[in-house]
């Protein structure tokens, strides 16, 4: 059975009502898009006023006995895509945003709570919504403490609701469900997990719910979050009226690049072929089955006014507050899903725009997006009817707000944004291990490196316990972005020999998703081979990968490309590769997704089992004092007799 269809209001015998306040909303958001940038909004959208006198008149004229109650006002305010921006930064890409009167000057955590609590005023009904990516963030204080910060400055602003994004999986779900929603510790308490926060208690998870429609365990086929929140708020007469919040997680998370490793543990409903009144768009038909599904079963429950959380993005070719020429998965989506469904507030592609798209019935509907990294507030203001308990879309005003900074910024999460710069501070300084000489990433002609055989190390060691299957060897690949060198640094801190953890998170971030998978000798030799390769203009391009300390091989460079590795030359623990045997290898999560693209023979593995998420620190607080290797682990074929 389809969705059932959204009700529409029977006060009116003609549709002149409906034209007239339709073409209000049109020109209230062209309106504030015209101001965007004069200050114009440090103050809420417009409202829907209650009903006028007029529409009191046409509900007679309809033949109702008393006049129709008026409608229950609702405002929705939205951030996505914060990753953990909690500072206040300067830069194009996350202190300013462009309007037409030149860039804003936007962001900053303690700005953001400010701003969110002056568009409350005067709202008795308020909800504030993440459309997710809220951690995995790239600031230093952030991620040193494992996104725990970001939890902190959401619970504070009084998020509600979130949708799953992509990052937020970047870990693992149960890093996700167990410690960020729950506060579940792992390692020791203060030092690996459940740091206190700027209050002085520890880490107890987030305050609100992620939800995520489309998002499943591959083990039992079962969604690994809630597909759905509900939210009641008073309806003016002794009741209340449900709202449904749907979330979803962009469907190509777990078949693409990124920082986390999913395949094999979780994977997104698959997008349905082609077909009649379905998007030509892949991402976008892969959203639509639970979207509808879930919108149908929040109806069935009595929930009219449904909200979707959609992680999944889209543009457009103006300004935060425009509409001109959209287009992206998130575009392509709204205009199929279910009219059940009333709003739709996107992320995942930092854009921003503001449109009113047409539902399947051909009803408008707000589909915005707000930036990313604290810079806009997307605020969507709707009435609903509170006998029905569904919304009036003609009435339904939205518009995305700048976080400018011409405002004072919130007092607590300043306190807040302060403490964890200052912690950052200190876990920067904080040693990690000691050096008995430089770790260089400049590779010899073989493509050894000094850092990139200790990187291999780690991921040998780790993967050597706590697993099933321990590996045989490591394999990965990258190029760290700095030298870790013995001689002390500029920090304060820092000495001769020591290695902190802001050197080596600068040098190669602080985590890694690891994962052993198993390969036979024949793969193991044709993935080596494949390191070698013909670039477009017929000169030869060589992609090293790194092995641990526990494997030598020979390569002959005068052979053709593909044949320049005997396995026989290829040592493991002392022993030849045997092309029929099955070897466990630790690697990166990276390198099995991106990896392929170089290395085709990467893509065929098979049981993969993920065991890590922070190998390299964890092997070199471990070990505590780091040698210099010495570059002997690929060397040149020696001629034949």
């Amino acid at each position: 059975m389809p969705p059932k269809r959204k009700t529409r209001r029977i006060m009116m015998k003609s549709g002149t009502r409906s034209k007239r306040i339709r073409v209000s909303a049109t020109v209230t958001a062209l309106v504030l898009s015209l101001f965007a940038g004069t200050g114009a909004f440090a103050a809420s959208a417009d409202e829907p006023a209650p009903y006028s006198a007029e529409e009191h008149a046409l509900a007679a004229n309809d033949g109702n006995e008393a006049p129709p109650a008026d409608p229950v006002r609702l405002q929705l305010l939205g951030i996505t895509d914060f990753h953990g921006y909690l500072r206040a930064l300067n830069d194009s890409s996350n202190g300013k945003i462009n309007s037409p009167g030149g860039p804003i000057v936007v962001g900053g955590a303690a700005y953001n709570a400010a701003h969110l609590k002056r568009l409350k005023e005067g709202h008795d009904n308020s909800i504030v919504v993440s459309i997710g990516d809220n951690f995995s963030g790239w600031p230093f204080e952030v991620d040193a403490y494992k996104n725990e910060p970001t939890v902190e400055f959401l619970n504070a602003i009084g998020v509600e609701v979130s949708a799953a994004g992509n990052h937020e999986f970047d870990i693992s779900a149960d890093f996700l469900t167990k410690h960020m929603m729950n506060g579940k510790c792992f390692g020791t308490r203060g030092e690996d997990s459940c740091y206190e926060d700027s209050t002085g208690k520890p880490f107890h998870g987030s305050d609100f719910d992620y939800i995520s429609a489309n998002v499943r365990d591959a083990r039992s086929g079962q969604l690994v979050l809630k597909p759905y929140f509900i939210k009641r708020i008073p309806d003016g007469r002794g009741g209340t009226i449900p709202v449904g919040f749907i979330g979803l997680t962009e469907a190509a998370t777990f078949t693409k690049e990124q920082m986390s490793y999913q395949v094999g543990s979780l994977y997104a409903d698959e997008a349905p072929p082609e077909g009649e009144n379905l998007p030509a768009d892949e991402n976008a038909r892969a959203l639509l089955e639970p979207a509808n599904r879930y919108a149908k079963e929040l109806q069935e429950q009595g929930v009219e006014t449904i909200v979707l959380l959609l992680h999944e993005g889209g543009s457009h070719r103006g300004y935060f507050n425009g509409c001109v020429n959209p287009f992206g998965p998130a575009v392509e989506f709204a205009k199929y899903a279910s009219p059940a469904i009333d709003v739709i507030l996107t992320g995942h592609w930092h854009a921003s725009f503001n449109c009113m798209i047409d539902d399947p019935d051909g009803n408008p509907r707000p589909v915005m997006e707000g930036s990313n990294h604290g810079r806009l507030i997307s605020e969507v203001n709707l009435s609903i009817d509170p006998v029905t308990k569904d919304v009036i879309r003609e009435r339904t005003v939205a518009a995305n707000h700048p976080v400018t900074r011409d405002i004072a910024p919130d007092p607590e999460v300043e306190r807040i944004v302060s403490y964890w710069a200052e912690r950052g501070g200190e876990k920067w300084a904080e040693p990690l291990a000691e050096l008995t000489g430089d770790l260089t990433r400049v590779r010899n002609e073989h493509g050894e490196s000094a850092l990139a055989d200790v990187i291999a190390d780690a991921f040998y060691e780790t993967a050597r316990t706590g697993t099933p299957q321990p590996a045989d060897f490591a394999l990965t690949s990258g190029v760290p972005k700095r030298d870790l060198l013995y001689a002390k640094g500029t920090n304060p801190a820092d000495k001769d020999g020591l290695l902190t953890f802001g050197e080596y998170a600068e040098a190669n971030g602080t985590h890694s998703s690891e994962v052993v998978v198993t390969y036979t000798g024949e793969q193991i030799d044709r993935i080596l081979e494949q390191q070698w390769t013909v670039k477009a203009d017929g000169t030869e391009q060589f992609d090293p990968l790194n092995v641990s300390y526990n494997v030598r091989y020979a390569y002959d460079k005068s052979r053709p490309i593909g044949d320049r590795i005997d396995p026989e030359r290829v040592l493991i623990d002392g022993k030849p590769l045997k092309p029929g045997k099955t070897y466990r290898v630790a690697t990166s999560g990276t390198l099995l997704i991106s990896g392929p693209a170089v290395y085709p023979e990467v893509a065929h593995y098979t049981n993969p089992v993920r065991i890590a998420s922070w190998p390299v620190v964890e092997y070199l607080k471990k070990k505590k004092v780091i040698g210099v290797p010495e570059l002997n682990r690929i060397v040149p074929a020696e001629p034949q007799p």
